[in-house]
């Protein structure tokens, strides 16, 4: 784990690397194995080290590929939660990769995308034709776009109107499809306009850990209404919410406000064979919206 290529490369936090040493090092020595000179020399070397605010996170996929991802080691920072990744994140891209069809040679907007899981999840392992990440907090932004060139994509030379860098994938992916267009977009629900949503045309909209708060929510049902408008004559856009219930409350709040809407919706069972590891198994919800 802390010897591996990746975790070298991309050293996870240092509390994480002290614990799971010190932890490793406790099983080693109540066995009758020599003593190993380097688990101890490891764990000096982490001892040794300044705690920083920023760390990385790895995480494989059953293709074999893996994303890293830069994050912070707090849960708030520079006043957003947007600067880790949510337990809804993983569950959301376990589902995707599980439902590929869904995403396939379709445009995908995220809400929300934080510094970029999901998003680079599905891109990695659903071959979309374009996917477009989007934030309001800029820096959010900048943290989800130096991640998104961490796992391999780049920045193309097109600006689309009113959107930030367009970036290619630059990996060989999983599958031997079109390599994704890649958008990062600075979308605030309470200010988006009508030009900026004609831009974007998803077919496909996914967002993770959005209802948290009861004074969004109107604004996230508004902007889903505005998208389902904007496609004219086309199909309205697919939409999938995936949110960790902590409070019932405020989910409850935002079922209630989408019945008062006429957003229908659904809730979609869950994935089977957990892929990411949690530290304790979060009580996560994935519901389809029909606007």
């Amino acid at each position: 784990t802390i010897l591996h290529p990746l975790c070298v490369k991309y050293p996870p936090s240092t509390k994480y690397r002290r614990c799971f040493l010190t932890e490793l090092i406790k099983k080693h020595e109540g066995t009758a194995a020599e003593p190993l000179d380097e688990l101890y020399n490891a764990l000096a070397g982490v001892l040794s080290e300044d705690e920083s605010t920023r760390c990385y996170k790895t995480y494989l996929l059953p293709t074999g590929e893996s994303i890293t991802l830069s994050e912070s080691v707090a849960m708030v920072s520079g006043g957003t939660t947007g600067l880790v990744t949510w337990d809804a994140a993983l569950h959301l891209a376990q589902w995707a990769m599980g439902n590929s069809a869904v995403f396939s040679n379709r445009t995908v907007l995220e809400l929300g995308s934080g510094i970029g899981f999901t998003g680079i999840a599905i891109c990695k392992a659903c071959s979309p034709k374009t996917y477009v990440f989007s934030d309001c907090h800029p820096g959010v932004l900048k943290q989800l776009t130096e991640n998104i060139h961490l796992n391999g994509f780049v920045l193309g030379p097109e600006t689309p109107p009113r959107i930030q860098p367009e970036s290619r994938g630059h990996e060989a992916e999983a599958t031997n499809c079109p390599k994704p267009k890649l958008i990062v977009a600075e979308l605030d629900w309470g200010s988006v306009t009508q030009k900026q949503l004609l831009d974007l045309q998803p077919d496909v909209i996914v967002a993770a850990d959005v209802v948290y708060d009861p004074e969004i929510i109107l604004a996230l049902i508004n902007m889903l209404q505005k998208l389902s408008t904007s496609r004219a004559d086309r199909e309205p856009p697919e939409v999938y919410i995936a949110s960790t219930i902590r409070n019932p409350d405020t989910h409850h709040l935002f079922q209630a406000e989408l019945d008062k809407a006429g957003i229908g919706w659904q809730i979609i069972p869950a994935h089977g064979n957990g892929i990411f590891l949690y530290d304790v198994q979060p009580n996560v919800t994935i519901l389809q919206l029909f606007v």
